[in-house]
């Protein structure tokens, strides 16, 4: 239950290894879109495909990211996993999110510049921590952290929020909670699916078969990555 109250440094890049051109060039011209309206404090919400979480929490939001506005520019921070506690250019987690629905939340009040500064302070110091989510389901602390307990915490941090067990906080709660208090609105919803990969041409019948072979396998190891290692 969520009651309200009144880096290593360095930017961790995405793979766009498994993204068309096409793709990566779309997501950056959202990432161009969505900048200006996004302010610190704001919160990502990831509607994903990973089913162990969509099933245990019984929601389609799978994830979460916080944002800081840093010389004018949105940095996201999250924990996941795979890469643990990390900070990105919005452009970067936009491209590791892919294909999710992305919804975006503002603070009902901006922070103000002691806030902001309290919650770059938290975030920035819990950069490369591990990421660990079986706490989440025994009720036992641990050294790494889950995405919603990291921004449940850094929340907590600057009193604007509490909870008594962060590490129990889904992103499914962790919404809930803010909206519900008032301390959070929703602003609008980014869907990041990418541009459909162009049908590679072979030089032959065989040659075709074996392109088609290795873009459907590349497709379905990608889906599979997204629905049991939730990333």
């Amino acid at each position: 239950m969520l009651t309200a109250f009144t880096i290593p440094t360095g930017v961790d890049v995405a793979s766009t290894e498994t993204l068309s051109t096409a793709a990566v060039v779309s997501l950056r011209q959202t990432a161009d879109e969505l900048s200006p309206q996004l302010q610190t404090g704001s919160l990502l919400f990831s509607e994903g495909d990973c089913l162990a979480i969509r099933v245990y929490t019984a929601s389609s939001y799978t994830h979460v990211a916080i944002v800081v506005i840093e010389h004018g520019q949105p940095f996201v921070y999250d924990s996941m996993n795979g890469a643990g506690v990390r900070k990105q250019s919005l452009t970067s987690y936009l491209i590791g999110q892919c294909p999710d629905e992305l919804h975006v939340y503002h603070p009902a009040r901006p922070f103000t510049e002691e806030q902001g500064r309290g919650l770059a302070r938290y975030l920035d110091s819990q950069l490369g921590r591990s990421y660990s989510v079986h706490h989440h389901l025994t009720g036992q602390r641990a050294e790494g952290v889950h995405c919603a307990e990291y921004v449940t915490e850094a929340l907590m941090s600057i009193e604007l929020l509490h909870a008594d067990r962060p590490w129990k906080v889904s992103p499914a709660s962790l919404q809930t909670g803010i909206t519900t208090a008032g301390i959070y609105e929703s602003t609008c919803i980014a869907n990041l699916e990418p541009t459909p990969t162009p049908t590679l041409q072979g030089s032959g019948r065989c040659h075709q078969m074996w392109l088609d072979t290795k873009q459907c396998l590349g497709q379905c190891c990608h889906q599979l990555s997204g629905w049991f290692l939730c990333r």
